[in-house]
């Protein structure tokens, strides 16, 4: 494989990719989201658990995270296993499989945004998605905005096809400025003729919660809309309705909060 000075030397992207099966899939999409700073409010990793739920994905590949992560950002975690045995459980990332339909097949990578070695990291990535033969990629991803809390989740998107944005009736992003993993992954992508599309949910900065499932509500709902799958919405639309009054609440009894909101809603009125 080809790979840019400073990529994967000397590490060999072969030895970093693990793959648990080799499935034949149709029509077959790739979902990505990760934790940390694409991540707000935790909604893109919530939506991406709950398709995984949905389609009950099952495992398909992994990448070695030893080179990829300092320990010391984002600790391993002590779990008590079933039997009572003390396990240690790795930060990383993990590749799942699941069919959505009948005609559409699903691969989701979910885990935590790399600290080091970003190139070789797309480089493992890319060898997954060619492998598992995908022809097209969706990127989830969260930020925190200047939004009133109790409007519909506003999502904004890049698309390699911008008619694809204009069908679903989002908003075209014209962010510059520090990326995350996601943009890395999106240029390569790009660069290998996938379909790509980057779908991000604007949340509200003064609302310390996670995880948001209104966040995550939008950006399945969108999903749907450009892959043309139809999910089981009801359970994410019940947390997303508990979710909206507990914080409608924690507005009300708290004055200098609901002044902001009072003042965002002003700004949005004058414009």
């Amino acid at each position: 494989m080809w790979r840019p000075a400073g990529a994967c030397h000397p590490f060999v992207v072969t030895d970093l990719v693990r793959m648990v099966v080799q499935p034949t899939l149709q029509d077959s999409t790739a979902i990505f989201a990760f934790e940390g700073w694409n991540d707000a409010g935790e909604a893109a990793t919530t939506a991406l658990a709950f398709i995984n739920e949905s389609i009950r994905a099952v495992p398909l590949a992994e990448i070695d995270s030893e080179i990829f992560y300092d320990f010391t950002v984002t600790r391993p975690e002590a779990v008590i296993g079933p039997d009572g045995e003390r396990e240690i459980h790795w930060p990383g990332n993990e590749f799942r499989y699941g069919a959505a339909d009948a005609q559409h097949d699903l691969v989701t990578c979910t885990g935590v945004e790399p600290h080091l070695r970003w190139r070789c990291f797309r480089e493992c990535v890319a060898e997954v998605v060619k492998a598992a033969g995908m022809r097209r990629v969706v990127m989830l991803g969260s930020f925190l905005a200047d939004v009133i809390y109790s409007q519909p989740v506003q999502v904004t998107g890049i698309a390699s096809d911008p008619a694809l944005l204009e069908r679903v009736g989002v908003q075209p992003s014209n962010y510059q400025g520090p990326t995350g993993i996601l943009g890395v992954l999106g240029e390569q992508f790009t660069r290998d003729g996938l379909e790509v599309v980057s779908l991000w949910a604007g949340l509200p900065h003064y609302i310390n919660a996670r995880p948001n499932p209104r966040g995550a509500l939008a950006l399945v709902q969108i999903l749907g809309e450009c892959l043309g799958i139809r999910f089981d919405l009801d359970p994410l639309f019940r947390r997303a309705a508990e979710f909206e009054e507990r914080i409608s609440k924690l507005v009300a009894t708290d004055p200098e909060l609901s002044d902001y909101v009072k003042q965002l809603k002003r700004r949005e009125f004058a414009q």
